[in-house]
Formats: C-alpha cells, sequence, structure tokens
C-alpha cells in the first residue's frame, strides 16, 4: 500500500509512548500502522523469531486495539502472547522480563482523561523503551502496508506470575500481625483488586474502592493526586478501623498515598519515606536515582558508597540509571517508583505494598503517628509546581538561549550551578538551577508535546517558593528568542 501523506496522521511519541483521542487520533488505522512500524523494528533488530507480549487496560476500546496490534504482529510471523484480561502496566513488563521476550506492548493512556488512549513499548528487560529505540519505531511508520492473523497468538494469564514473584518482595507476616488495614482506591483503573487479592492470600484484612474498571473511571481524572482522591479521603474519614490509604493510577504503574484520617501525603514525602525504607530498614544495597523535579533532602541518603543520581524528568531516564548502575530505588514527583529485585519499571502495585509493609515494619497502626515522627526526623519540605500555558511558538527557543547566559541570581538566591536537560531532538528542554542554601532550587522545563512550560522550585519556606517560581516565570518571560 502507498499512503496518501495527506491523509496521514501524525504520530509523534513523547517521553513515555504515543497518546491522543480515541477515534481522531488513536484508532484502527492509526494502531495498525503503529503496530506494521513496531513489527519492522524488531526485524531490523536481526532478532530471528520475535516474541512479544500485549496487554491492555480498561480504557475505551484498549481490548480491541489490542486484539487489532496483536493480529497485525502475528501477520508479521511475530508470536504474540496477549493478555486474558486487563492487566496493570507492571504486569505486563515483569511477564516480558520474567519470560525473556523481546518486547511488550500496552494499551494504555496512563493517568491522562477518559477520551485518550495509546500505546507504551516495553523491552526485554522489563522496563521503557529508551528514546533511540522509540526513535527508530518512528522511523518505520507509513512504511509497509498491514495486515491481520490471528495464527501466531496465544491467550496468557499474566497476573499470576507477578503475584508469586511479588510474594517474594513482602513480609506478608509483619503486615498481619500489626493488624494493618488498608483501604485502597484502584480509580476504576487497571489495578482493580489486585492489591487486595495479593493480601487476602495472606489473610490481611483490606478494602477497595473503585475495583471495577471503568471507561471515563468514575467521572475522575485518574491520577493518584490530592484533587481526585476525594472518595478516597472522605471514606478514610468516616471509619477508625483503616491504617493507610493508597491509590493507583489508570494502569496502575503509579500511587498516591493518604493517611488514615484522609489527609494526602505529597509524593516527596512519599518519595524520603520510601527511600529510608528501602535503603534503611529493607537494607537494599545500591545507588539511588531521582528525577530533578524531586525534593533535593533526596542526598541525605547519599554516602561514600551510595550514590544519588540526578536525572531528567521521566521515567525512562530512570529505567536508563536502572539497567545500567547498581539502583536500589528509582523515585519520579509524578508517584512513579521502582525498585531493586523487580522490574526497572514504575510499579504502582508494589509500590503501595511496600507502603503498608513500612507501616506494619515501624509498629505503628495508623500512618498519620508514623508521619508525625518522620516530619520530626526530615523536617518539612516546602516544593511546589506551576504549569504555565504559553501558546506562542517561542517556547522550544527560550531554554537553550538562557543555558547560554544563564542569570547570576534567582529571587534573592545567588544561582551556584546549573544542569541542562535534552529532549530527544537533542535540544534543551530543561535547565535545573541550583541556589545557595540548602535545598534551593529552580528547574524550568518546556514541553514538547503541550503548550505548557513548567516551573518547579524547593525552598525552605512556602514563600521563599513561590518568589523562586515566580522569579522563573518572569525569566521567560523577559528572554527574547529573536
Amino acid at each position: 500500500m502507498d499512503y496518501n501523506k495527506k491523509s496521514q496522521q501524525k504520530i509523534f511519541f513523547g517521553t513515555d509512548g504515543w497518546r491522543g483521542l480515541i477515534d481522531f487520533e488513536i484508532n484502527l488505522e492509526t494502531i495498525s500502522v503503529v503496530a506494521r512500524a513496531f513489527s519492522d523494528y524488531l526485524f531490523s533488530k536481526e532478532i530471528t523469531e520475535p516474541k512479544v507480549a500485549v496487554s491492555y487496560d480498561g480504557r475505551r476500546n484498549s481490548k480491541f486495539f489490542a486484539e487489532k496490534f496483536s493480529q497485525v504482529l502475528s501477520a508479521n510471523k511475530i508470536d504474540v502472547f496477549l493478555s486474558n484480561q486487563i492487566t496493570p502496566t507492571p504486569v505486563l513488563s515483569f511477564f516480558v522480563k520474567h519470560h525473556s521476550l523481546d518486547a511488550g506492548v500496552m494499551l494504555t493512556a496512563s493517568h491522562n482523561p477518559p477520551q485518550y488512549n495509546g500505546v507504551k513499548f516495553k523491552a526485554s528487560y522489563g522496563g521503557p523503551f529508551l528514546t533511540e529505540e522509540t526513535k527508530k519505531v518512528e522511523s518505520y511508520i507509513y512504511l509497509h502496508s498491514y495486515a491481520y492473523d490471528t495464527n501466531r497468538i496465544e491467550i496468557v494469564d499474566m497476573i499470576e506470575p507477578y503475584i508469586k514473584h511479588i510474594e517474594r518482595l513482602i513480609d506478608f507476616d509483619t503486615i498481619r500481625n500489626e493488624k494493618i488495614f488498608p483501604l485502597i482506591d484502584s480509580m476504576g483503573g487497571a489495578g482493580q483488586n489486585l492489591i487486595q487479592k495479593i493480601l487476602e492470600r495472606y489473610e490481611i484484612n483490606s478494602e477497595t474502592i473503585y475495583d471495577l474498571p471503568d471507561e471515563n473511571f468514575y467521572g475522575r481524572q485518574p491520577e493518584p493526586i490530592a484533587k481526585n482522591l476525594i472518595p478516597l479521603s472522605e471514606k478514610l474519614k468516616s471509619s477508625t478501623q483503616y491504617s493507610i490509604g493508597v491509590a493507583t493510577d489508570g494502569d496502575a504503574d503509579r500511587c498516591g498515598l493518604m493517611s488514615e484520617n484522609g489527609d494526602w501525603v505529597s509524593s516527596q514525602e512519599t518519595i524520603l519515606y520510601l527511600i529510608d525504607y528501602i535503603v534503611n530498614r529493607k537494607k537494599f544495597d545500591g545507588h539511588i536515582v531521582k528525577t530533578s523535579s524531586v525534593t533535593d533532602k533526596v542526598y541525605r541518603f547519599q554516602t561514600d558508597s551510595r550514590k544519588i543520581f540526578d536525572v531528567q524528568v521521566g521515567f525512562k531516564y530512570i529505567c536508563e540509571k536502572m539497567i545500567s548502575e547498581d539502583i536500589a530505588i528509582g523515585c519520579e514527583e509524578s508517584g512513579g517508583f521502582g525498585f531493586k529485585f523487580h522490574i526497572p519499571e514504575r510499579d504502582g502495585i508494589l509500590s503501595s505494598l511496600f507502603l503498608i509493609e513500612m507501616l506494619a515494619s515501624e509498629g505503628y497502626k495508623k500512618l498519620s503517628h508514623f508521619i508525625n515522627r518522620k516530619r520530626n526526623e526530615f523536617g518539612m519540605i516546602h516544593y511546589d509546581r506551576i504549569d504555565l500555558d504559553y501558546e506562542r511558538p517561542d517556547r522550544t527557543l527560550k531554554l537553550p538561549i538562557i543555558a547560554s547566559n544563564p542569570p547570576d541570581k534567582i529571587s534573592n538566591f545567588k544561582v551556584s550551578k546549573i544542569q541542562t536537560f535534552k529532549s530527544s531532538r537533542d535540544e534543551i528542554n530543561g535547565i535545573k538551577f541550583y541556589l545557595e542554601g540548602d535545598n534551593h532550587w529552580l528547574l524550568i522545563r518546556a514541553s514538547e508535546t503541550e503548550p505548557l512550560i513548567r516551573f518547579y522550585a524547593e525552598a525552605n519556606s512556602n514563600e521563599e517558593v513561590q518568589n523562586i517560581l515566580n522569579s522563573g516565570i518572569e525569566l521567560i518571560e523577559k528572554t527574547r528568542t529573536k
């Protein structure tokens, strides 16, 4: 088939796959085109008998798209293991690694609104594709025609092998003995009742709300942050039986945390608690990797033998470190955590179980009591983020100019050093300014796919944070691109 260039739908892969509006951007035609490009990519790697796992979340058409993607792969003589049910992304990723497959494909738009769908690619190591591999897939889009067949498709259960692996990582006896009672919010996503199902095997009581997948996520955006977790907060407040609240996003690779009294625990705080637990209580050896938007309080865990790696925003950059270095834990600001002895992938199911185990192992029945002690130990985190709508065409031009002539001060703080980050097109799309004083910084990022410039800051008070953010916005506004 010769594609008419005028009729081609633009297909652009961002930091974590391809997402778009269902029917308009994500449809049978474009899914099939991407599946054929993915087939060509696999054969370009000189893999003689490619084997690929495919799964899907509960969004509209996800199962249909997964079936069609699988049929295109099959028509190209690629063996496909297609999930027999809605599956969390980390479950698919584990299946790929556990069975030594060549790749995985997840039909999902993660935490995006319900009108979106998309595709995530997983590599043989059980983590996201790196930038250069995604670019190779893109290079094959619209080169060849596609066809469908089912000859090489095997329907499989991906969840049971995942559970058996998880059972070796979690101390369920301590959770049961301490009588921890978690309340879980699956947000109508792919997490369903999986956490509760795992806990029930060890006679641990828990309760799940919104465990049935829903195309519209019951009227919420499936991102586990405070404004979307009001039902979880209200349910926690309604009873004294709960110990902790956890929530997973649309494809269950991220998690959010709430205390038993319904108070949101920020991802920045959650990161500190998880790192402390993993390296000091669980005694996982290895380094720590965090994205540049994560609190610099993480540096308190740095030792002569343990480095802290600060990488660009996007879990694939954490993944790069997890497959090239000995990493105990990787963390990102948006609630994604990856762990040693597992996969180089964020996992909201395992993260939630580690948080539940953390509470039990510290001897507390209620998360708020644990947090009060930890805040005395670590201090408060003063952090905020602003997403600035920026419709002008020079959005991606400003940061390279600023990087070539950086300011001496941000707000009233001297700039001690800067760190730049580059896009998949090798253009500067992020700058982190390290400011005088402990835990003082500003990060500015220009979105490649949305008309947004994002500003992140940390300091020693909320007022300092706002002043730093405002200075960042002023810096962008006054920078001339012509």
